[in-house]
């Protein structure tokens, strides 16, 4: 961002403490985005030290040019308000002057700005139009630093606006100079107080940091000393012996090195580390026990640094209600439902559990009004009504049976056979797409896309989480066996039969280890992990509970032999 090396910017004031740098935030107003046929028409800036604001600085700029339409409905800024304004040369040389840039010491101030390239660049042009020395102070792009502190799952985009409401600051940017220097202000320093977790305390360290390991982080290698080279869950814990995460790996001494080396590149990982004092590895004997198991942690501890604790099984499904006239809803549950309750699910967001609700209501004449209609209710019925998608109910008692008739189709379409709802929807589907309204066919994909993977998802949860007991295994690379024992959805037992022997012993060894689970009690999550082992490839079906079935895939697959 400057024409000098690091080394000769940074020059004495390199292991300056951050506390200790007067920093001059600058933000500018223009007519245009290019300097060769754009001027400025406004200056903001705030000099800042310790956190303190130690003055401000604001003035309009004659641009010399007419200011367009687009950028005073932008700004607010007019040609009326710069007309009697100083320009660009004036204003530089007093800006300059206020941001400390005029003088001889040795030590200039840091200049800040967000997106720093197009300020930096219009006040460069300005200095060589009119003659003026640029100070070439070390800069500063809060753009950059939010790139390289902020993970994407934490600010949808880098700018100024977006920072300044994540940082809470309590300046808005307004497209004005001084208002926006102040906002980029209050981001500064949430930048800075985030890197100040990963023992970033001086200027060299803001300036260079990358978001790669410090060596605070590499001296914690040694907390890897004791996990073995085998696959299973590793837990960091803190000083206090408080889960902060839980991970897993084939290979957990290779993924927990991975953690103190430039290789881990998350800042959230980063400032755990930082904090970790201990890892503690739970070996397993298979890699879906691992999964399982992390699971099952992750829900117990919530801790801190993992994505999932801060919304743990919580999943989205559509339910048809419980009541005289039922209706769709939208609920939240952690495990798959045992009620009365007709589900379908789980949906990755409740924004997908609605297309399938919206597709339920455009195939079936189901009342789509949020009323508990009873034997006293009194309701108007509503447009629905008129337009035929729906026959009142709630108007008497003489459409009972008729409505029994479209929840009788609900019950089945949820259960087992949404195929004449999706013909439906294909059907008009087709239709949009005839009429050249490819918009509205594409909402009717998406909504009939969401019920058949709806229904899909609940049928095999449910066909799953009613048997008593599955055993099932799979031929590993080696020639041994990984097995496991389900028992109503959830992984009782798992083992790993050695290359060479009989897997008999093995098998029977993990039944009786096994541990009980009520139907009730199994997390929706571990159903679908255990779902989607039992359908790849290789899957051989060892015992399964009298009476009842489950399919398996047809992919050829060794023989598991049982003598």
């Amino acid at each position: 961002m400057t024409a000098l090396s690091l080394d000769d910017a940074l020059g004495d004031s390199s292991a300056v403490l951050l506390a200790d740098v007067t920093f001059v935030v600058v933000d500018l107003e223009t007519t245009g985005g290019r300097t060769s046929d754009s001027g400025i028409t406004e200056i903001g800036a705030v000099k800042v030290r310790g956190g303190v604001v130690i003055g401000e600085f604001q003035t309009f700029v004659n641009p010399g040019m007419p200011i367009p339409a687009f950028i005073s409905v932008l700004t607010g800024i007019t040609d009326h308000h710069v007309a009697h304004a100083p320009s660009a040369g004036a204003a530089l040389v007093s800006f300059l002057e206020f941001a400390g840039f005029a003088g001889s010491s040795p030590e200039l101030p840091v200049l800040v700005a967000h997106n720093a390239p197009f300020d930096v660049g219009f006040l460069k042009d300005a200095c060589t139009r009119f003659n003026l020395a640029w100070p070439q102070p070390l800069i500063v792009d809060t753009v950059t630093l939010a790139r390289r502190i902020l993970r994407g799952s934490e600010v949808r985009n880098r700018k100024l606006s977006t920072l300044a409401e994540y940082f809470h600051s309590p300046t808005s940017p307004t497209h004005r100079a001084l208002d926006d220097a102040r906002a980029t202000v209050h981001v500064l320093h949430g930048l800075m107080e985030r890197v100040g977790n990963l023992g970033v305390s001086d200027l060299m360290s803001l300036v260079q940091f990358d978001g790669q390991a410090t060596e605070r982080r590499r001296r914690k290698r040694h907390l890897a000393n004791d996990v073995p080279d085998a696959p299973g869950v590793y837990v960091f814990y803190d000083h206090a012996n408080r889960p902060l995460y839980v991970g897993t790996s084939r290979n957990m001494r290779k993924r927990v090195m991975s953690y103190f080396t430039a290789a881990e590149t998350r800042s959230r990982m980063t400032s755990m580390i930082e904090i970790a004092t201990r890892v503690q590895p739970i070996v397993c004997a298979t890699a879906l026990e691992a999964s399982v198991r992390e699971l099952r942690m992750i829900n117990e501890y919530r801790p801190r640094f993992n994505h999932r604790s801060r919304n743990p099984e919580r999943t989205a499904w559509v339910a048809l209600t419980h009541e005289r006239f039922p209706r769709l809803s939208i609920v939240r549950q952690s495990h798959p439902a045992h009620d009365e309750r007709i589900t379908i699910g789980p949906f990755r967001s409740g924004d997908i559990a609605q297309n399938a609700i919206d597709a339920l209501h455009e195939g079936l004449h189901i009342r789509q009004c949020k009323d508990r209609i009873t034997a006293a209710s009194r309701i108007t019925p509503c447009v629905l009504f008129e337009m035929k998608r729906c026959i009142a109910p709630c108007m008497d008692g003489s459409h009972t049976r008729d409505y029994a008739d479209i929840v009788a189709q609900a019950h089945s379409t949820m259960l087992s056979d949404p195929s004449a709802v999706i013909q439906s929807l294909t059907d008009r589907m087709e239709s949009l797409s005839q009429d050249e309204r490819f918009e509205d066919a594409a909402v009717v994909r998406d909504r009939a896309v969401a019920l058949k993977t709806g229904v899909h998802n609940a049928a095999a949860l449910r066909s799953i989480c009613v048997i008593p007991e599955l055993v099932a295994a799979c031929a590993t690379s080696d020639g041994g066996w990984d097995i496991h024992v389900i028992r109503h959805g959830a992984l009782a037992a798992s083992a790993f039969a050695r290359p060479g022997l009989s897997p008999t012993p093995t098998v029977e060894s993990a039944r009786k280890m096994a541990e009980t689970f009520v139907s009730d009690s199994t997390l929706v999550a571990e159903t679908q992990l255990i779902v989607k082992w039992l359908s790849q490839p290789g899957i051989r079906l060892v015992h399964i509970t009298d009476g009842f079935g489950w399919s398996m895939p047809t992919n050829a697959s060794p023989t598991l032999t049982m003598p």
